[in-house]
């Protein structure tokens, strides 16, 4: 009874400090996890992004990939409120699926054009357990599907100020961009330069060094430096509730990976198909010409042979 009293008088306590902030706390946790079948690439992706993102708990894989209402009760057990699936199919694809649950929406998205963090080897780095800043692109304002894509992203991605592995301060910036129906996620440093150091021209030489009094009044010179990863998704489907319900948009552009390697294949067998049939063709021509030795229509013998007049 004493640790539910505890419990009961936290819970009071902390009702009553929101009120008197007048500010709701941003309860933010996000529960990462893929599907059987996951490459070491996709692998790698999912710890740049756990190591991105300090409010979020990593899961093991999950078994199956149809009965995927099972994510809600997982989030549940590990009170999360988002969830983010990376499934894979065939060992080749990868689709993104961001859920809130567990009322939804939910967003199936296809991953393209995958960079981790150690291909890339950029020189930008950031410190572990900083928040980043969202940069989202004016294109997500225009369009329903986009603006419900975003409000994802922000619940997502955004990590609040009160979670616990969380340092206080914000040095990389992460780039939502919205071209050709796909969204470009980069992630960038936040790099801060003293006007007082020396920075080398496009000529090779060094500027002026300012003296600490000279630079006092300048103002810090911010610049970016990619860190990574970087990742291209399409949006397929959005549907009404957590991995489920009616379906409120759908891509009709989209065509997906294994339609088209299926194409490909149709393409390859039908030069040869179209090979072998010519082949043919010229075999039954030659047949009728009487010029093949086995098969098809004899040649008639010329009247003025020698085989016939001297028979």
């Amino acid at each position: 009874m004493a640790t539910v009293y505890k419990s009961l008088s936290k819970t009071d306590r902390s009702k009553d400090g929101d009120k008197a902030s007048g500010s709701k706390r941003n309860r933010q946790r996000v529960l990462i996890l893929s599907s059987r079948g996951v490459t070491f690439r996709h692998r790698h992706l999912l710890n740049d992004i756990h190591s991105l993102l300090p409010h979020s708990r990593k899961d093991a894989k999950l078994d199956t990939k149809t009965k995927l209402y099972q994510l809600n009760e997982l989030a549940d057990l590990y009170n999360c409120n988002n969830v983010l699936f990376f499934e894979a199919r065939k060992g080749k694809d990868l689709y993104v699926w961001m859920s809130k649950p567990p009322n939804g929406p939910t967003v199936k998205m296809h991953l393209q054009n995958l960079h981790t963090m150690e291909e890339l080897h950029f020189t930008g780095n950031c410190l572990k357990g900083s928040r980043p800043i969202l940069s989202f692109d004016a294109a997500f304002e225009k369009q329903a599907h986009l603006r419900v894509i975003k409000e994802l992203f922000t619940h997502t991605f955004g990590v609040p100020k009160t979670s616990r592995k969380v340092k206080p301060f914000i040095d990389h910036v992460m780039g939502f961009t919205v071209a050709d129906g796909k969204i470009w996620i980069r992630c960038y440093q936040i790099n801060e330069t003293d006007p007082g150091k020396q920075k080398p021209t496009e000529n090779g030489e060094s500027e002026y060094k300012l003296n600490s009094k000279e630079s006092k009044g300048l103002e810090t010179n911010l610049g970016l430096v990619e860190i990574g990863p970087r990742f291209v998704l399409t949006p397929i489907v959005i549907l009404e509730s957590s991995f489920g319900g009616p379906v409120i948009y759908e891509n009709k552009e989209f065509v997906s990976p294994n339609q088209i390697r299926a194409e490909l294949r149709l393409a390859r067998a039908g030069k040869f198909n179209r090979r072998s049939e010519q082949g043919m063709e010229r075999k039954i021509k030659r047949g009728d010409l009487g010029l093949n030795t086995e098969g098809g229509r004899k040649k008639e013998r010329d009247a003025l042979d020698n085989r016939v007049l001297f028979a």
